[in-house]
Formats: C-alpha cells, sequence, structure tokens
C-alpha cells in the first residue's frame, strides 16, 4: 500500500498524475485535479526523484519536445532555461550610481528631476536599500552613461561540476566556514 501524496490515504493502485507543474503519485479521488501521465518504467533503480536525463525526457508537450528532450540528454550539461540569458545587476551597482551623479556634479534632487523619479528612490538605490527596477535601471544607464547590468550568459561558473560525471553535489557548491 502506498500513501497518496495529495491527500495521505493508503491507495493499493497510485496514478501519476501532473498537478500544478508536479508529478505525483495520487489515489483515484486526487487523480481528477490533474491529468494523468504515462511513465516508462526503464529501470528498477529509478526513482521518483532521480534527477536523470530519462525523467526529464517525459515533461514535455506538443510538437518538437522530442528533440528539444534527446537534445538535452545528449549533452550532458545541465538543461538551459530563460534566466540563463538574462542580464543581471551588478553587485556595486548603489557605488556605480553615486560616483556616476557626483562625477556630473548632480545632486540627488536634480537626477530624480531628469529621470522624472521621487529623490527618495534615488537616495535607496544609492544606499543599496532597493534594486533598480527595469525602466529606472534604463533611465538611469541612458542618463548617467553607465552600465549596471552584467551578462546572463556564462555567469554560472560557481555551479558547474569540476568532475567528469558532469554532476552537481551539494559538496561541490557549500562553502566552509571554517
Amino acid at each position: 500500500m502506498v500513501q497518496c501524496e495529495m491527500c495521505g490515504t493508503e491507495t493499493g493502485a497510485p496514478k501519476t498524475v501532473k498537478i500544478e507543474g508536479a508529478e505525483l503519485e495520487v489515489c483515484a479521488d486526487c487523480a481528477d485535479f490533474g491529468t494523468e501521465v504515462r511513465t516508462e518504467e526503464t529501470s528498477s533503480t529509478s526513482t521518483k526523484y532521480s534527477t536523470s536525463s530519462s525523467s526529464s525526457s517525459s515533461s514535455g508537450s506538443g510538437s518538437g519536445s522530442s528533440s528539444a528532450s534527446s537534445s538535452s540528454s545528449s549533452g550532458g550539461g545541465r538543461r538551459r532555461d530563460m534566466f540563463d540569458n538574462m542580464d543581471e545587476v551588478v553587485p556595486d551597482y548603489d557605488q556605480r550610481i553615486r560616483s556616476a551623479r557626483e562625477s556630473r556634479g548632480l545632486s540627488q534632487e536634480d537626477l530624480a528631476k531628469e529621470l522624472n523619479e521621487k529623490a527618495s528612490l534615488i537616495r535607496k538605490l544609492e544606499h543599496g536599500d532597493m534594486l533598480p527596477t527595469d525602466s529606472v535601471q534604463s533611465k538611469l544607464e541612458r542618463e548617467l552613461d553607465i552600465s549596471l547590468t552584467e551578462g546572463g550568459d556564462g555567469g554560472d561558473a560557481e555551479w558547474e561540476s569540476s568532475g567528469s560525471a558532469g554532476t552537481t553535489t551539494l559538496g561541490d557548491v557549500v562553502k566552509r566556514k571554517d
């Protein structure tokens, strides 16, 4: 007997159902909350928590999903997503804004007027209390002629494993405080 992952009741024949993007083993009553997923048992050692590429191939749907899943399993690397191509705000954005403003001889209030923003926003940005929104970031970059972003491609070098297996473990990422 297996326990339903939604309601906790014991069930003899659980169904694998996709509910809000998660694949769960549920009882017949809870199966109505999602869509049933057909899984292929490839080996007896694989579990539902496996991170192997064979489990990721069943997550695609629609046209072209077979080519996408086969390319990710043959590459051996981690799967790419939309966040890999996004630019990130540099860690020292507050110092860049302040130094560029001061080099132009502007006060916080003058810069705020030029950007059509509040002076308190400029103050918070220069103190590092908040990150700039995309619109404010583009205004600052244009007005002060600075760059507040660093490219998103290849920025995950610290997350890439140095081992030949191609998998990253917690030990590869964690830094001890000794």
